[in-house]
């Protein structure tokens, strides 16, 4: 895995651009589409890279380049006061100031407030002024960001550069999990903390683990923000995290590709991992009930209160078994 903020040469950001001109255009030429054999389809093409040129006017004015400790990161704004979503790894920790670029290129600065590394999602406030600035929304119906859905991605791949502007990717989402975006967005080192847009202009992630050789990069989605607006607002850390407001279970889970629930993350030390529940078993029941999506899992976790016991029926490796959990007590957001 690539270093998330770093130094990146200015001729490789113009190669990344020229090689996304390039596929663009054979794409527009009615490219053949490797596993059907049949030609691309061009006016689908065509009507998302209007899309796409309708809203990056609206949402540019919105990214921001940070740089801190020597290195070079992304960020957005989304609200008229300031507040910038970004990765937890960029600033590391709450009350650090960073150095924050706009479009225009002028300068100005942000201070980091909380953040929520087990997620990867941080909040800072930029420094006040006289006029609102600009920003963008985000986007509060997580479950809607599903697989094979079209998203752009912005960033200041080695930090920022005026002539060159910032740097947009646009590809579909891979996968959802319980706190993160998989899509095939093209990232590199400097993109970390800046935005990935829904076709309506929403923030729908924030980038942040990035890998070369991959096919897919992720993001941190809105539902850690969203759980934990206040608690970051309070330049709070938080360590740990569960499910719902319910006795703590502390796992999250993803649809897999045969569209069953799937145990994707463990938290070490949660009543999940002492029950043996691991990384890849398949969620089967909840006390007799069929579990059938991540919304109905979550929600039977929330009914229960700590201390409640939990049967849960789980498969791996096609063998069935069954595990017992007691809930715990959802674990407090730490300060720091």
């Amino acid at each position: 895995m690539t270093p998330l903020c770093t130094s990146f040469p200015r001729r490789a950001a113009t190669i990344l651009v020229a090689m996304q001109i390039i596929a663009a255009s054979a794409l527009a030429a009615g490219g053949t589409d490797k596993n059907s054999g049949s030609k691309t389809d061009v006016a689908a093409l065509l009507k998302v890279q209007s899309e796409v040129q309708k809203l990056l006017p609206q949402v540019r004015p919105a990214l921001v380049a940070i740089q801190t400790g020597g290195g070079t990161a992304s960020g957005v704004i989304i609200s008229p006061d300031g507040l910038l979503l970004t990765a937890a790894h960029v600033p590391g920790g709450p009350g650090k100031n960073m150095r924050v670029v706009l479009e225009d290129g002028s300068v100005t600065t942000a201070q980091s407030l909380g953040l929520d590394k087990t997620t990867d999602a941080a909040l800072a406030q930029l420094k006040k002024r006289d006029k609102p600035w600009p920003y963008v929304n985000l986007s509060r119906e997580v479950a809607k960001a599903q697989p094979g859905e079209w998203c752009f991605a912005l960033g200041h791949p080695g930090g920022f550069d005026k002539a060159r502007g910032p740097v947009l990717r646009v590809g579909k989402i891979i996968k959802q999990t319980a706190n993160s975006l998989h899509s095939d967005c093209v990232l590199m080192g400097g993109d970390s903390g800046g935005p990935l847009f829904n076709f309506r202009g929403e923030v729908i992630g924030i980038h942040s683990q990035i890998w070369e050789g991959r096919d897919q990069n992720v993001h941190v989605s809105m539902a850690p923000f969203l759980r934990s607006w206040d608690a970051m607002q309070k330049s709070q850390v938080i360590r740990v995290w569960g499910i719902g407001a319910g006795g703590y279970l502390g796992v999250a889970t993803v649809m897999s590709d045969n569209v069953e629930l799937e145990v994707a993350d463990v938290i070490d030390g949660s009543p999940a991992l002492k029950a043996g529940i691991r990384t890849g078993d398949v969620i089967l029941s909840v006390d007799g009930d069929a579990m059938t999506d991540q919304q109905q899992f979550s929600a039977a976790v929330r009914a229960h209160a700590a201390g409640d016991t939990l049967k849960l029926k789980l498969r791996s490796n096609s063998k069935e078994r069954e595990v017992s959990v007691k809930l715990a007590q959802k674990p407090q957001e730490e300060g720091q």
